[in-house]
Formats: C-alpha cells, sequence, structure tokens
C-alpha cells in the first residue's frame, strides 16, 4: 500500500501541482476491438480494469514520464447509472476499488524509484442526466438515485487508494452538489476523508449547458465543504480566461484548471484538437503567473503526455521564478 500520510492539499499549497491530460483518445491509440472490451461492449472504456488493464497502467505512466504529479483514475464513466448501461452496475463498488488500485500501484511505483509523491485523482463524470431540467428523458430521474449511483463511486474509489475526487465535467450544478453530497457520505461510511474538487464545464459564452454562468456554480457548492473548485472541458484556456480571473479574485477555494487542447472543431464528424502543446504552455504560463489562486493544472479532450511534459516545464519555471 500507498503512504497516504503525505498531504495532497500540503503538496498543491507548496507547490503548483501537474494533472494528467487525456484518457480516451490515450486509449484509441491502442486501436481496441469490441473484443478488447468486457463482454465484447464496444467503447466500455472503464471496463479496461477487467480486460487490459496493461493498456491503462501504460497510459498513467506516460504521464508520469511526463512530469505528472496526479493521475486520474480511469473511472469517468464508472457511477452507477452509466455502469448500468454496460450490465455492470452491481459491480460498482469493486469497479472503482480496482481502478484506484491499479492507478495506486503505478504512483507506487514511481514514488519508490525517486522518493517523490504522486497523486491519485478519482475521476467522477456525469451521470448522463440533467436534474435541473424538464426534459423528459433527462430531467425526470429520482435525485436519490443519482446521489447513490455517485455514492457508491466514491466509496470504491476511496477504497481503492484516491488521494482526492474530482466532480468532473459536469453541466448541470444540481448534479454537481449531488455528486458532492454523495462524497461526503462516502467518507462517512468508510471513515476515509479526503479532499474534494468540484469542477464544472462552461462554454465559450462561460455558461453551463443549463446556463449556470460561473459566479452562480461557485457560489452554489462553495459552502458544500470542498477543497478546491475547477473549470474543465468543453474549451480550450482561452476561453475559460475570464471564468478563471473571477474565481482568482475570491477568497475561499483554490482553483484547478483543465482545459481542452482548444476549442474541438469538426472533421468528418469528429471533434478534432489542434492546439499545440507550446501554445498551451503559453497560454497556462500565463494564468499561473497572474492568478496566484490556480493550484493545479492539467489538460483534457486532445491533450498529450507531450501537452503534459511542456506544462510541466511551465511550472517549474513559474515556480523558480516565484
Amino acid at each position: 500500500m500507498r503512504d497516504r500520510s503525505k498531504s495532497f492539499l500540503d503538496a498543491m499549497r507548496n507547490s503548483v501541482l501537474l494533472l494528467d491530460g487525456a484518457m480516451g483518445t490515450e486509449i484509441q491509440k491502442h486501436m481496441p476491438e469490441p473484443e478488447d472490451f468486457p463482454d465484447g461492449k464496444d467503447g466500455f472504456n472503464d471496463g479496461l480494469v477487467l480486460t487490459r488493464p496493461d493498456w491503462i497502467r501504460q497510459i498513467h505512466r506516460s504521464y508520469l514520464d511526463a512530469g505528472a504529479d496526479c493521475v486520474e483514475t480511469n473511472s469517468f464513466g464508472s457511477n452507477q447509472i452509466k455502469l448500468d448501461e454496460y450490465g455492470f452496475g452491481d459491480q460498482t463498488l469493486s469497479m472503482n476499488q480496482k481502478i484506484a488500485e491499479l492507478a495506486s500501484e503505478v504512483c507506487l511505483e514511481y514514488e519508490r524509484r525517486d522518493g517523490k509523491m504522486r497523486y491519485v485523482i478519482g475521476s467522477m463524470g456525469p451521470s448522463g442526466f440533467l436534474p435541473s431540467s424538464n426534459d423528459p428523458d433527462l430531467g425526470l430521474r429520482p435525485l436519490d438515485d443519482i446521489c447513490d449511483a455517485f455514492e457508491q463511486q466514491a466509496r470504491g474509489l476511496v477504497a481503492g487508494g484516491a488521494d482526492a475526487l474530482l466532480v468532473e465535467t459536469s453541466q448541470d450544478i444540481l448534479e454537481v452538489k449531488l455528486a458532492i453530497e454523495a462524497c461526503h457520505r462516502a467518507m462517512d461510511g468508510t471513515g476515509i476523508r479526503v479532499p474534494i474538487i468540484a469542477n464544472a464545464t462552461f462554454d465559450q459564452h462561460g455558461k453551463m449547458l443549463l446556463g449556470t454562468d460561473v459566479q452562480a456554480a461557485y457560489t452554489t457548492v462553495s459552502d458544500m465543504h470542498i477543497d478546491l473548485f475547477g473549470m474543465n472541458c468543453s474549451t480550450g484556456p482561452s476561453e475559460m480566461s475570464a471564468g478563471i480571473q473571477w474565481l482568482d479574485e475570491q477568497s475561499e477555494h483554490d482553483i484547478l484548471v483543465v482545459p481542452n487542447a482548444g476549442m474541438p472543431e469538426n472533421e468528418g464528424g469528429s471533434a478534432v484538437y489542434k492546439m499545440t502543446p507550446e501554445e498551451m504552455g503559453r497560454i497556462m504560463g500565463g494564468f499561473l503567473e497572474r492568478h496566484r489562486r490556480v493550484r493545479i493544472v492539467g489538460g483534457c479532450c486532445g491533450t498529450t503526455p507531450e501537452h503534459i511534459a511542456v506544462l510541466r516545464k511551465v511550472i517549474d519555471t513559474t515556480h523558480t521564478a516565484a
């Protein structure tokens, strides 16, 4: 087992921490076939912990080799509601525990090698429902169902060694609240406490899918005993600038910034991300110079180990200069 006595929050306060980059696109580089997934369920990326854990280990290693301080668990779609879609909902707790244990084992390899702590961030993506909406399909899932689905996931991630829980890529602020509550319930049930990072996703106009802006989103969850508030996905770093500036002016919480490699471009029906590592590093470096509350940075869709390697250099340069 990894030594979890060294605090993730202490490390973050001492230096900006570097998160990893995209998982899904790195999985695609292995050119998976349906038979690579559990029960042949093509696209069941989180299920690769059962059938191709070697791929996930290799991806975690590629980001640690690039200089990441933290790796996200391959559990973005492993709340019980999403796992039910693949017929694995009854394994929510055990699967999330295995996913977190795999990431923990890889981090331990590196810690033993150089004595530097790495941190496992438990990824908790959206349920696929929008509880704030009146949509007849997406808005009518009982709130208790959504909270219970996240609680089972959080229990597994904490039991597997996650150093923090990250509620991410959320489009509905009510769902963010439910996920945060689920994290607290899971920690109360396990007796293990880890930091909670609440992330939301905003478009290029600074709005969540249902119209919530960054000020309203932050105000809604800032008193729910979270440890950081963040922005991830949907846009590149430039489009996040105004939101980050506003968040930096608040006094309660530090900030996580995890943009895509630029705005997605549609090419042949597929989203393509064209921002180079150098361009992303330049913009993110500006954030670190101007906004002292930005304490964790990383990459979302379209980012690669090359993007993370450049961010490593940016952090080291900025931190040294500071």
